[in-house]
């Protein structure tokens, strides 16, 4: 064998050999990048840098002693106290037949209860572990819960308030997309014994498949479901006038298209089958720039009253108890939960809605005031109005997520 086959059989072998730290090691794979929030959605390339932003809630919440509650304005004989506090992130609220109130939250996983005792309020974690319970209403001795993905009841609650029972499935498989965003209910029972709904749109500014972007009503007995209204991109509040019985709700409009368009909307639909224009229209008469192409807004109903761009309009109820003065009677009031998606913030109060006997808005006004500290702050609130509710001597309560308060209005000639 020639010295030169010698010498290469013994360089491949001392090649094959070595060990593995002499090897060149492969080139490392790019990280992926993370996925944009959903609320980035819809950005034009010129927003793309924008530090326009939604704001959290502090999900312990706040001690009202420590909040500047004496900057709360309402209207002469009116007052408002902190009802309850140490409520994280209190959201919708429900009134029960023996006088406890329900409060709901959103990103948190619980249902408290709030009960009198003494003229003391207790704040009970009434349930737990749910995912974004967001939606509550009590009728018949049953407690309705809303969560992302289904709603379930629970049966004779107030007399289980230290051991509630388990709950039953009335309407599942409410979020199949596992959607990010619109993802939270409202929940109503109706003056036809059906439970109302939302289904928000997944995303700012999309096309949604045929059950989302609606309102929708289940048969409790049944489980039967139907879509009510469509077109609505989200509702997080709804009721219905005390003397017509027409469902009254409110709508967010889509964001990234200007600090001033568009309107958020105050909205009825007196019967099934209504289409209030989205993803084609906004407001009314605001053609969407991409999905409104060759679109009309003739096409869908438009709002009843635009309540200001991006004001994030929430719960809403129509006034019919007797403390308040005769001019409040079948007023309805509205949670402004207060704009992000704007250079210049608006909302944060409690705006009040009066009525002609046709339905057509006369007045619309602030009722509470006072969270707005600076409007071009980061934040630029102190607390956000989130549900109000009508109590039985007529006083209002209404939810502040942000801190987990309960606040109570109350009125008096004197």
């Amino acid at each position: 064998m020639s010295t030169r086959i010698l010498l290469s059989a013994a360089l491949l072998a001392a090649v094959t050999t070595m060990p593995a730290f002499a090897q060149p090691a492969p080139a490392a794979a790019p990280a992926a990048a993370a996925p944009a929030p959903s609320w980035q959605q819809g950005r034009s390339n010129e927003q793309a840098s924008s530090t326009l932003h939604p704001f959290a809630p502090h999900m312990t919440g706040r001690p009202a002693k420590d909040l500047p509650i004496d900057k709360l304005k309402v209207p002469a004989g009116f007052k408002v106290e902190v009802w309850a506090d140490d409520v994280p992130e209190a959201r919708s609220l429900a009134l029960g037949s023996k006088g406890t109130v329900f409060v709901s939250n959103r990103n948190a996983k619980s249902v408290y209860a709030i009960v009198d005792k003494g003229g003391k309020r207790e704040v009970k974690t009434l349930l737990k572990g749910l995912n974004s319970p967001n939606g509550i209403v009590f009728d018949k001795g049953t407690l309705y819960v809303a969560e992302r993905h289904q709603i379930t009841r629970y049966d004779d609650i107030e007399n289980n308030l230290d051991n509630a029972p388990a709950g039953k499935l009335v309407v599942g498989n409410l979020d199949p997309q596992n959607q990010a965003g619109h993802f939270w209910k409202f929940l109503a029972m109706g003056p036809d014994g059906k439970l109302y709904y939302n289904v928000g749109a997944p995303g700012n500014i999309v096309m949604p498949s045929y059950f989302q972007a609606t309102i929708s009503r289940a048969d409790v007995k049944t489980g039967v479901v139907e879509e009510y209204a469509h077109g609505v991109r989200n509702s997080v509040g709804f009721t219905w006038h005390p003397v017509t019985k027409a469902l009254w709700f409110t709508e967010h409009g889509r964001d990234w298209i200007s600090d001033d368009t568009p309107h958020d909307e105050l909205n009825t639909a007196p019967r099934k089958g209504m289409n209030f224009g989205y993803p084609y229209c906004h407001q009314g008469d605001l053609l969407d720039p991409e999905f409104g192409k060759n679109k009309s807004c003739a096409e869908f109903t438009p709002p009843v009253q635009k309540l200001g761009a991006h004001i994030a309009p929430l719960g809403l109820r129509f006034y019919t108890g007797k403390m308040f003065p005769a001019e409040y009677k079948n007023n309805l009031f509205i949670a402004m939960h207060g704009s992000w998606n704007r250079t210049t913030k608006q909302g944060y109060n409690i705006m009040r809605v009066v009525l002609d006997a046709k339905g057509k808005v006369t007045k619309y006004e602030p009722f509470l005031e006072g969270f707005l500290t600076d409007n071009k702050g980061d934040p630029p609130m102190w607390g956000r109005p989130v549900d109000v509710m009508q109590m039985p001597d007529g006083a209002m309560l209404f939810t502040d997520d942000y801190n987990g308060i309960v606040y109570r209005i109350s009125y008096s000639k004197k």
